[in-house]
């Protein structure tokens, strides 16, 4: 695939502005859009941001970071994906709110554009569904964040072609990540599908009494040669996510062995009421001390 396509990404979070700037960086031109203008700015300033760190250590240029910058256009009107020859979804992960935005897509979009979302966990197919493309749908499952993870699972759906399929590989490996093909539409794919339970079983070693949080990391990066333990992980990826995924596990494949535990539905409930709690096992998120 040549580089210098026009490449949307809908959802300027924290994946969908990483998204944005791996395909600026890598050449491209990228229209990121969100309907909230601050999150906008937001992203615009986290990019800045990082590459100012990387001009302080001598890994990049002003010219470079000009010239990545200058390569994304935002826009709180979805109407702009017109131009994009490619488009990737990184919206919240609420299968309502992706299909609203894959119908939009679908009627906006030239009838050859790919659509793919960035879903980690919510059914390809059931997305596909709001659309008269579903050949032409496909997850794209980049991890966080996706400027440096290298690997991204390409998903399909029931309806996805080959060519959909090859095409999104083909882009993932531009951008420099590794590619896995998720053969079924299956919840957590391949990645989450491993790691969940992992969560799940040192929660209830904790729950038990078997062991303490911190020796369960501790065993787990010694033993495994894992680079952070499950508790670390949980609190890097957000401990309100892990409990989403679990959900969505259990409520798809209603097999017991994905029931979340106790100890993690009570940390997050207390978060969202806003008690002075623990953000996460750790009393951080995002991988940095409170």
């Amino acid at each position: 695939m040549d580089t210098g396509m026009v490449i949307g990404v809908i959802g300027a979070g924290s994946m969908g502005a990483g998204i944005a700037h791996l395909a600026a960086q890598r050449g491209h031109q990228v229209i990121l859009v969100d309907v909230v203008p601050a999150a906008l700015e937001r992203a615009v300033g986290y990019m800045t941001g990082l590459m100012d760190k990387s001009i302080a250590k001598g890994k990049l240029t002003e010219q470079d970071k000009h010239g990545i910058l200058s390569r994304i256009r935002t826009s709180s009107d979805v109407s702009e994906m017109r131009d994009a020859q490619f488009v990737i979804e990184a919206i919240v992960e609420n299968l309502t709110a992706k299909q609203d935005i894959f119908r939009q897509l679908d009627e906006i979009c030239a009838p050859e554009v790919v659509l793919a979302t960035n879903t980690s966990s919510i059914s390809i197919t059931s997305i596909a569904s709001a659309t008269n493309r579903p050949d032409r749908v496909v997850g794209m499952h980049f991890f966080n964040p996706p400027q440096v993870m290298r690997l991204v699972e390409v998903v399909r759906g029931v309806e996805t072609s080959d060519q959909t399929v090859a095409t999104g590989r083909a882009l993932g490996e531009q951008l420099g990540k590794a590619t896995v093909e998720v053969k079924r539409d299956t919840p957590g794919f391949i990645v989450n599908r491993v790691m969940i339970p992992q969560f799940i079983e040192a929660i209830r070693l904790v729950e038990e009494g078997v062991a303490s949080k911190e020796d369960v990391d501790t065993a787990v990066k010694l033993g495994l040669n894992y680079p952070m333990g499950p508790f670390e992980l949980q609190d890097f990826a957000g401990v309100d996510i892990g409990l989403h995924v679990m959900d969505v596990f259990f409520d798809e494949l209603k097999d017991v062995r994905y029931a979340a535990p106790q100890s993690l539905r009570a940390l997050v409930r207390a978060g969202r009421l806003g008690k002075k709690v623990r953000r996460g096992w750790y009393d951080y998120t995002g991988g940095e001390k409170e």
